[in-house]
């Protein structure tokens, strides 16, 4: 409400015999004040999460795919690797689709920033009394619903085949976090691409980098079963990490080294494009390019 509303109340309730007690009580706040921003960001949030769940194609992308995945990597890799590696498969594959479904969810999201860009709807949200960031603070909150939401209905899958929290619940929440965490550093990144990228070209860049985290991670075999001078890349890219947290939390293993790794690659990628997110952000919502 602006201030020559809050300030005329009382007037026109006196004018109407009323005393300022029997108007509603108004509280002026600033554009860039943090309710405005937490409460504009949760709106925002929400109208993507609803135009999410309208798109048959979102929930195939983000439920259905990595659902029918993960079935088809149990079904035809499942016993080799764990003939192999002398550990139940499932463990790793429940943590690399968890991981997979985030990244794949991040590039649908960023297409649906590239259409609000280019339909208009960003400047005029720009030219509307909104806080500044809540915009991009919603598309990210917005993220990390949805990968939770996926990570949740992932680890479903799995425990129907065999996937179990054999360190207790308080390891299974943290788990379930870490695909959440990881989710969030790569939203930002993808949303620093698509403001300098057009739509065929993000998907390009972005599926050429799932493509290698997919298949060079410790997800399917440990990282000793690559070339020597292979091994310490998988070993230590942030797939393999996040992969290795999740399957010492509910498995068993190490946990210590994989979830500092894990949380050194989140804030790395976060600072890194991070800047490059908002000045792109603004610009395209400015500018609509």
């Amino acid at each position: 409400m602006s201030s020559v509303e809050t300030t005329m109340a009382p007037a026109v309730g006196a004018a109407q015999g009323l005393g300022p007690s029997a108007l509603p009580q108004v509280i002026a706040r600033r554009e860039g004040s943090v309710h405005n921003w937490a409460t504009q960001s949760l709106i925002h949030c929400k109208r993507l999460l609803l135009v999410a769940a309208r798109d048959p194609a979102t929930t195939i992308q983000t439920l259905v795919y990595p659902a029918l995945t993960l079935l088809m990597f149990n079904i035809v890799l499942g016993k080799p690797i764990a003939a192999f590696t002398g550990q139940p498969s499932i463990f790793g594959q429940v943590a690399l689709l968890t991981l997979v479904s985030a990244m794949s969810g991040a590039v649908v999201s960023a297409l649906r920033f590239k259409t609000d860009k280019h339909s208009g709807l960003l400047g005029r949200f720009w030219t509307m009394p909104i806080h500044r960031a809540a915009g991009l603070t919603g598309r990210l909150l917005a993220e990390v619903v949805r990968v939770l939401v996926t990570t949740l209905f992932v680890i479903g899958v799995g425990l129907v085949m065999g996937f179990r929290f054999h360190q207790g619940p308080v390891a299974a929440v943290v788990l379930v976090g870490i695909p959440v965490l990881f989710g969030l550093a790569f939203a930002v990144m993808v949303t620093a691409l698509a403001t300098i990228t057009e739509g065929v070209m993000l998907v390009n860049v972005i599926g050429i980098v799932n493509t290698l985290l997919m298949f060079f991670n410790t997800g399917f075999v440990p990282a000793y079963a690559y070339p020597s001078w292979l091994r310490a890349t998988v070993e230590n890219q942030p797939m393999s990490c996040a992969i290795d947290a999740v399957r010492g939390l509910s498995y068993g293993g190490g946990v210590a080294e994989p979830m500092l790794k894990t949380v050194a690659w989140t804030l790395g990628i976060v600072i890194v494009f991070g800047y490059p997110a908002i000045r792109g952000y603004r610009r395209a919502a400015e500018t609509g390019g």
